[in-house]
This record gives structure tokens, C-alpha cells and sequence, in this order.
């Protein structure tokens, strides 16, 4: 009877499960597997820390740009060089002013330009405006240059083709002075020539001493660097330029510059020694300016100034005949 009672009560528990009881067919292993290890904090999309990573990523990406500005840039230290600048229109991307500094004419006519411009005025400590001028004479204000664009020698070709008079280029061949590079510019710009090439080695550059030279005309003509010079003039003569050079020892002076009319070139030599060999090779003629005697010879962005304002006076009395 006790046997008999064991098998009925094992019986009515196996009944009392509801449905077959039959395996998952793995079903349930897969259904309890997880989604992986939990990603970290700052890659989750939403979290703080991941925010709060993603802000100093940016912050240091914008730090980084801010450097390169600062490596490429130009600084300008002093209050008159500041103020030349502005008043000569050197383009600019800040005026950095020193907090507590003691103002007179020159800071507020400087910070009036500055804002009238568009350009930032920045306010900044004495120690962070040291380490931006790299310690030089600031007086308290800086003002930030950018990078100077220069053309193509291509591109001063074209216009000068486009201009719908002869081309009339000007080329340096080893000008270092930033002063004489600038005077020069602005001589080219006077006596309408389409634009200046300077050599990329062993040459003045457009800093803000050739900007405030040059009065503002570098941002009407255009300045292209030249990789190798001799190739550029090979090159324009190849096109149908005449190319002059500036030299002691000329074959001619300015009076017989019957040239002046037709597309031409003019090459200005360095303040000591002239024109290289090369490039005196890959020109068509050399000219000279005459002088009183005893008088020593002018400098590069005068005698520029004087074979340009020749070129400039031929070419008016063509234009009348």
C-alpha cells in the first residue's frame, strides 16, 4: 500500500507541470549570453565622463591650432611700429594689449583702428605678451600678422597679359632688406608694373617691416615667390618677355632703353653685389642709371624706382604717338 501511494503521488506531481516537458534546444543558453564586456565610461555616448573627454579633446585641438597660428605668425612689438602698421593697412589678425597698461595717444588710436577693422583686441598679461614677442620691446601692445599669401610667377604672368598693356614684371635677385623689398613694391605699384617675384632662398620676405614699407601697396600687387629664379625668367623670356637687368658694368644706360615699350622684366641685383652670374646670363640686356661723378651707386629699391619711372614715361609717350 505505501508502494502504491509513492507511485500515485509521483504521478500527480509529473501532472500538475503545465505543457511537455521537453529541452529549449539550446534556446535558453543563448538567451542568457550577455552583450560583451561594459564599454568604459568615456565611450558611452551619453555619460559625463565621456562629455567631459570630448571637451578636452577639443580643447586641445583648438590649443594646437592657436600654436600653429602662433608659429606662423608675425608679431609686431612696440607702440609706433604698431600703430605705422595699422595706419598703413598691414592686414592683422590681433592687437594684444597688456592688462593695467598706461595709455596715451598712441594705444587709444591704435585700439580705435583695431576695432574699426574688425581686428581683436585682446587683453592680455605682461608675461604672456614677453613670451608672444619673445621678449622684445613691446611697450605693452603687439600686433598679431598673419602669413603673407604670395602668388604663383604664373600667376603675375597672366595678369599681365590680362592687362591689356605689355606685361611689365619686376624680379630680385638676392634683396635681403625687408625695407628695400617693400620700397620696391610700392615703386611697382607707382609706375605700373603687375608684380613682384623674389627668389624663395637668400631673399627679404614679406614681413610687417616690407608691409609697412611698401604704404599698403602689397595687398594690390601681387608678390609670388620664385623656387629657382634663373627657371622662372627662362621661362617668362620663353613666353615673349625681354628681360633687363640692373648693373654696374651695363651695356647700356636707361636713355637707350628702347625695351621699355615691349613686355619686359626688370631684375634688381642685391645691395652689395649685384646680379649673380646666373641670372645676369638669362638676361637680354643689362642697363645702367648715369650719375654726377664721385657720387656712389644708389641702392636696390631706389634704382628701381628710377628704371620703373623710365619704363613708365616711354610707354606714356607710346601710347600718344
Amino acid at each position: 500500500m505505501a508502494g502504491n501511494s509513492r507511485r500515485k503521488g509521483a504521478m500527480r506531481n509529473a501532472g500538475s507541470k503545465k505543457g511537455a516537458v521537453v529541452g529549449s534546444g539550446g534556446q535558453r543558453k543563448k538567451g542568457l549570453q550577455g552583450k560583451g564586456p561594459t564599454p568604459r565610461a568615456t565611450e558611452r555616448e551619453h555619460h559625463p565622463a565621456a562629455r567631459k573627454a570630448a571637451a578636452a579633446t577639443k580643447a586641445e585641438q583648438a590649443r594646437a591650432r592657436r600654436k600653429g597660428e602662433a608659429t606662423n605668425s608675425e608679431y609686431v612689438a612696440g607702440r609706433n611700429p604698431v600703430v605705422e602698421c595699422l595706419r598703413a593697412g598691414v592686414p592683422s589678425t590681433a592687437l594684444y594689449v597688456a592688462l593695467g597698461i598706461e595709455t596715451d595717444e598712441r594705444v587709444t588710436e591704435a585700439v580705435r583702428m583695431a576695432a574699426d577693422r574688425g581686428i581683436s583686441v585682446l587683453e592680455v598679461s605682461r608675461p604672456e605678451l614677453d613670451k608672444l614677442t619673445g621678449g622684445a620691446m613691446h611697450q605693452g601692445m603687439s600686433l598679431q600678422i598673419p602669413p603673407f599669401s604670395y602668388s604663383h610667377p604664373d600667376d603675375l604672368l597672366q595678369i599681365g597679359r590680362d592687362s591689356g598693356v605689355p606685361p611689365l614684371l619686376v624680379a630680385l635677385d638676392g634683396v635681403t632688406d625687408p625695407r628695400n623689398l617693400g620700397a620696391v613694391i610700392r615703386s611697382a605699384a607707382a609706375f605700373g608694373a603687375h608684380g613682384v617675384v623674389v627668389p624663395q632662398r637668400r631673399s627679404a620676405s614679406m614681413t610687417a617691416v616690407a608691409w609697412r614699407t611698401s604704404a599698403g601697396t602689397a595687398a594690390r600687387l601681387p608678390v609670388a615667390i620664385a623656387v629657382n629664379l634663373n627657371r622662372t625668367l627662362k621661362d617668362w623670356a620663353t613666353a615673349g618677355l625681354m628681360v633687363v637687368g640692373l648693373d654696374a658694368d651695363a651695356t647700356m644706360n636707361i636713355d637707350e632703353l628702347e625695351l621699355a615699350t615691349g613686355p619686359l622684366v626688370v631684375v634688381v641685383g642685391s645691395e652689395g653685389r649685384g646680379l649673380s652670374h646666373l641670372v645676369k646670363k638669362h638676361c637680354d640686356a643689362t642697363i645702367g642709371i648715369p650719375m654726377a661723378p664721385g657720387v656712389e651707386s644708389l641702392n636696390a629699391s631706389v634704382a628701381a624706382g628710377v628704371v620703373l619711372a623710365e619704363v613708365a614715361r616711354r610707354r606714356r609717350a607710346a601710347s600718344r604717338i
